[in-house]
């Protein structure tokens, strides 16, 4: 079995809200030394097979990937899919279902920015959106970054599009075990994304990892872009705790608002199963 340090398992293109292409990304995550890479568009698969095949031309490991947005507590979670069948009509089908409403929710948004007195906002992202299905708080952030209402996309989430905020407006996304089952049918396995970043109690946080594994989940984001050193040790505890594989991922969207690029985080600790070992029969080799 192959040994990969540099693994990359998380980040977005144009195929959702990202601003790179397939292609682009996976130049930028050889250029920056990753052995094994996943795109991971939010709730989307169009992109796999061309970044199936950026992979190989670049000489880099692949496994397919997605990442699915859930209703869990009331609050949005992300669970990553990978190595599945990309061609999986019940996958394809269920994120086509969660994707329905954004259109709806994206009208519902430039309506409260207008209230506001800032228009045009559901007119303006378009442009900006690779995926009309998949139009989102990131595009509009993009908008009004653009047309300097704010200096960036963090002061645009801050003030405008976050829970309880006049631009925000909550989506039902998928259930856990939906997303969990359709990932684990389709030949793949899912991880809980970036987990320090739900505003959870202690309580919430032991009822996601619970129901998940109980759903048939099989690991857990532990070092990811978001995430502090010391919530590395600490996930990586959570992880041992409900015997859950580790992942690594970037979660990298764009050069101009990512924190963290490709392939430049620390390594997993090398006291935890990566999840990528779990699934090395899913593993599409280097050429």
């Amino acid at each position: 079995m192959t040994t990969y340090l540099n693994a990359d398992l998380h980040c977005h293109s144009v195929v959702s809200d990202g601003t790179l292409t397939p292609e682009d990304l996976a130049a930028r995550a050889k250029a920056n030394g990753v052995e094994l890479w996943s795109l991971t568009d939010h709730d989307e698969i169009g992109g796999q097979h061309r970044a199936a095949a950026a992979a190989r031309s670049q000489g880099m490991a692949y496994l397919t990937g997605t990442e699915i947005s859930v209703t869990f507590a009331g609050n949005t979670v992300h669970i990553v899919g990978l190595g599945f069948d990309p061609d999986n009509t019940a996958l394809a089908q269920g994120l086509a279902a969660t994707r329905a409403g954004r259109g709806e929710r994206a009208q519902e948004m430039a309506a409260q920015l207008a209230q506001m007195g800032i228009h045009g906002a559901y007119e303006g992202p378009p442009p900006l959106v690779g995926n009309p299905e998949l139009i989102s708080r990131t595009h509009f952030a993009r908008f009004l970054v653009e047309t300097q209402v704010c200096r960036d996309t963090n002061e645009v989430f801050r003030k405008y599009l976050t829970e309880g905020k006049p631009g925000y407006v909550p989506h039902r996304w998928a259930t856990l075990g939906d997303a969990v089952r359709w990932i684990n049918e389709a030949g793949g396995l899912a991880v809980i994304a970036h987990p320090a970043r739900y505003k959870f109690t202690a309580n919430e946080e032991y009822a996601l990892f619970s129901e998940f594994k109980a759903h048939g989940g099989a690991g857990v984001e532990v070092v990811t872009g978001s995430h502090t050193a010391a919530e590395y040790v600490t996930y990586a505890a959570m992880a041992e705790e409900f015997g859950l594989a580790a992942s690594r991922g970037s979660d990298f969207h764009s050069p101009d608002e990512s924190h963290t690029d490709l392939g430049t985080l620390p390594y997993l600790p090398g006291h935890l199963t990566p999840i990528w070992e779990t699934l090395a029969d899913r593993v599409r080799p280097a050429t």
